[in-house]
């Protein structure tokens, strides 16, 4: 079922066998967000994560960009009536990266085109990215005279080390998909015409997996990125014994032994 969240169709929610595939839908604009597209696109993402039935997420773009990030003229209006323009972080940033990672749910990205700003922040919080051969990155906040949000400063870091992340924050430029390959940021590229049938079927495979144990290599990795081994080690003792628990592991060992193919339920 296909629908638009909010009162507009500036983000399209669908959920199909256990994969909710999030869309910004402002091709027009190259996805630039305005009130209307965060709203949707944080209630979206919240509503997915809330759904039992869904067991991952695919999140992509319409047209020739992902998402470039604010939308600059309604944040220069903003800007013209001295109000806090930038309260949307807090509002609607933080909350939609926040929705991603921390979902007990894979995300996955279909990055289709220009991934910039807060687009760019969005794509690195999903757990994987596919990514168009076209499609590229940038950091762009300085830019426009800004600081960094959408969680950059924490995630692209991880991905690309200290002195990059540094390099690129400070000197904002394009990060073409095999770059992005090439630093981690993506993990797979394809063709630009194969990226949807190429971020559903990785999508798809997801929800069709033991969804419980990928809760628990979410969470354990968030937690190992600002933790000591020790305390890692202690965690993943606990999630270890959450999956080991699971419906899924038992009929997964069952499976094996029987020299079958497992069938997870998410449970």
């Amino acid at each position: 079922m296909l629908c638009g969240m909010a009162d507009t169709d500036t983000v399209l929610y669908d959920v199909t066998d256990g994969l909710a595939t999030v869309t910004l839908n402002r091709p027009e604009a190259m996805n630039a967000l305005n009130v209307t597209t965060k709203e949707a696109l944080r209630d979206g993402l919240r509503r997915a994560a809330a759904d039992s039935a869904v067991r991952a997420v695919l999140l992509t773009g319409r047209g020739r960009a992902f998402c470039v990030g604010q939308d600059l003229k309604e944040h220069a209006a903003g800007l013209a009536e001295e109000g806090d323009a930038l309260r949307t972080v807090a509002l609607h940033y933080n909350p939609v990266v926040s929705a991603i990672a921390g979902m007990r749910k894979p995300v996955v990205a279909a990055v289709n085109g220009v991934a910039a700003g807060a687009g760019f922040g969005f794509a690195l919080a999903a757990d994987y990215r596919v990514v168009a051969r076209g499609a590229s990155f940038s950091t762009a906040f300085t830019g426009i005279g800004l600081a960094t949000d959408s969680g950059l400063s924490w995630t692209l870091q991880r991905f690309v080390g200290p002195g990059r992340a540094a390099d690129l924050l400070l000197f904002p430029r394009k990060i073409d998909a095999a770059e992005a390959e090439r630093l981690g940021i993506a993990q797979r590229v394809v063709p630009d015409d194969e990226l949807p049938d190429a971020g559903r079927e990785i999508a798809r495979a997801l929800a069709e997996g033991p969804t419980v144990a990928y809760a628990a290599v979410k969470e354990a990795l968030m937690y190992a990125a600002g933790h000591p081994l020790t305390e890692t080690l202690e965690v993943e003792a606990h999630l270890q014994s959450v999956a080991g628990a699971s419906a899924d592991h038992r009929a997964a060992v069952a499976a094996f032994l029987a020299k079958e193919r497992p069938r997870f339920r998410g449970e």
